[in-house]
């Protein structure tokens, strides 16, 4: 099982990587980690999660991580909970404003900008906490709200505010969010990793 989730973690890691250029050396993952604050900010929630899962061996580390992910937190204006489940390939495009329920679940290749929110209601016709799937773009501003699905590929434009559920491919826009088209979030998502 110690393999199996020194795997997972490595390749998880990797995906988030190459979503931001395209390749997954060395050199990459130094010039991302050192230059890209939506990488490094990805980089500490993985590490994080994944020392909390081997146990009390690694809690000097563990507790390193979250410290160094708080104050990362508070400079970058994100706040992802490293226990969300959100699968590789993770890409935050500028970052400021991002707010993240720890309930919400989150397939590969999601896009995050700045000032997106994803999070809970507990009332009204959707109450619960987003479910996005894969390849979704979420622009700038854009709200995602309650116990929704945001269907693959699916795409919310700028400053839009989403509380119905969005097909497959869906491209919605607007207060509230309406789709417009089916013409997906292709153009918007790319360097992603695994099927689809």
């Amino acid at each position: 099982m110690r393999n199996t989730k020194w795997t997972y973690y490595a390749y998880i890691v990797s995906s988030d990587l190459f979503r931001y250029g395209g390749e997954n050396s060395i050199s990459a993952f130094l010039k991302a980690i050192m230059c890209i604050p939506g990488f490094r900010y990805t980089f500490l929630m993985r590490t994080a999660k994944y020392l909390k899962s081997r146990g009390t061996l690694l809690l000097p580390l563990y507790a390193i991580s979250r410290f160094l992910l708080n104050h990362y937190q508070y400079k970058y204006g994100i706040s992802i909970p490293y226990n969300t489940d959100i699968g590789p390939g993770l890409y935050i495009g500028h970052f400021g404003g991002i707010i993240v329920n720890a309930e919400a679940k989150i397939g590969r290749n999601c896009n995050i900008n700045q000032e997106v929110t994803v999070g809970a209601t507990y009332g009204g016709k959707y109450p619960g906490t987003p479910v996005i799937m894969n390849n979704v773009y979420l622009g700038p501003g854009s709200k995602i709200i309650g116990g929704i699905t945001l269907g693959s590929h699916a795409a919310v434009g700028a400053n839009c505010v989403v509380t119905k559920p969005v097909p497959d491919h869906g491209v919605v826009v607007g207060i509230p969010g309406d789709v417009v088209s089916t013409k997906g979030s292709g153009e918007y998502v790319v360097n992603t990793v695994g099927a689809e």
